[in-house]
């Protein structure tokens, strides 16, 4: 009588790429398709009020990945121990820790551009960005695809922000991170000749129309209906 022993063989699937092609899509999906500002209207309290110069929004944008990305990775290894009646309240928690310890290195290392964000670091707290993609993705996913998640929807916001700060920063005051550009163009062409700023693109009506004049050029290159 002879037996026979079947052999089980595991077969592992192979380990997704770090950069795979739905993981580089979880950066760039959010840059124009799914623009967190442009296509979802998010954050745009922020986008209005601190983009008349380029310095605070540069500091203000760099706040924002930080505070996005650690706070996806957090809530994500934490998300199989949070009860869901209270999750919510963690992921304030867990915000608020991050955008404190911002608020804390901007005022030990660059007290001028603590004073000068004022009260727009703390409201990162309050940003729907953050909270969406805590609650969207990071209670969902591993730690690493939220990482990416995180820092392609931060991005995503830091970029328009920065369009915005430009244009109104170099129509408005005539400088682009505080150097003079219009006076040094006005200098090439002769004494008679200056270039002019525009007040209006210092207040935040200059704000609403910079911004809506890219999400006009975003939907009608993407093609992007509202349904």
């Amino acid at each position: 009588m002879s037996t026979e022993t079947a052999e089980k063989v595991e077969v592992k699937k192979p380990a997704e790429a770090l950069l795979s092609k739905r993981r580089k899509r979880l950066i760039s999906d959010p840059l124009v398709d799914d623009n967190p500002v442009t296509i979802q209207v998010l954050g745009i309290c922020s986008a209005l009020a601190v983009t008349t110069q380029m310095k605070p929004t540069f500091v203000m944008a760099l706040s924002v990945i930080f505070v996005v990305v650690m706070a996806n990775l957090t809530i994500s290894i934490m998300r199989n121990t949070i009860p869901t009646r209270v999750r919510i309240i963690v992921q304030l928690a867990v915000v608020a820790t991050l955008v404190t310890l911002v608020n804390e290195v901007l005022k030990a290392f660059a007290y001028d551009m603590y004073k000068e964000l004022s009260v727009f670091v703390g409201l990162i707290i309050t940003n729907c960005i953050v909270m969406g993609r805590l609650e969207a993705f990071a209670m969902g996913n591993k730690p690493y695809d939220s990482i990416l998640d995180g820092f392609g929807s931060a991005l995503g916001y830091s970029w328009i922000i920065l369009a915005v700060a430009f244009f109104r920063e170099l129509w408005g005051s005539g400088t682009i991170f505080g150097v003079p550009v219009f006076d040094t163009v006005s200098s090439l062409f002769g004494e008679d000749f200056s270039l002019a700023t525009n007040g209006l693109m210092v207040s935040p009506v200059g704000a609403f129309i910079i911004l809506g004049l890219i999400i006009w050029v975003q939907r009608t290159k993407t093609g992007y209906v509202e349904h």
